[in-house]
């Protein structure tokens, strides 16, 4: 989707490499970085029910008994997967359609980042922050 392909390409230019739908993992997450123990779902407000000011779910009636019957499983589903993948040791990160809009995008895309970092195994920090120069070769 639209909205998958915008943190996709934000994450890639950050220098991040990642998975696509692991169906090996519970949910099959829209992106996946190893590295990071980190999975990133990134929600439609409509078909996820997002409680946002943004979206206002309407009533029943108007989208039909179905439609508000799969809404709802999806969020049971999201409760499960998410469960089940922190239990795995996985860290867990939703991004919703609405925080995509030109208005709050680099903010969230920012948060994102800063968040996946975080994640971090304690090893990599440690590399990253030690920046040690080379040192030559001995014959």
């Amino acid at each position: 989707t639209k909205p998958e392909v915008k943190v996709r390409k934000y994450l890639w230019r950050l220098g991040f490499r990642y998975r696509k739908n692991d169906r090996k993992l519970p949910g099959k997450p829209d992106i996946v970085l190893p590295k990071y123990r980190t999975v990133i779902f990134v929600n439609g407000c409509f078909w996820h029910k997002h409680d946002c000011p943004a979206f206002v779910w309407p009533s029943v009636v108007r989208v039909g008994p179905e439609a508000a019957r799969l809404a709802q499983h999806s969020v049971e589903r999201d409760r499960k997967n998410t469960a089940l993948l922190t239990e795995m040791g996985w860290h867990v990160l939703v991004v919703w359609e609405c925080e995509l809009k030109k208005k709050t995008i680099d903010d969230t895309l920012q948060r994102v980042a800063r968040q996946i970092r975080e994640n971090l195994p304690a090893k990599e920090k440690e590399q990253k922050a030690s920046d040690s120069p080379l040192l030559p070769l001995e014959p």
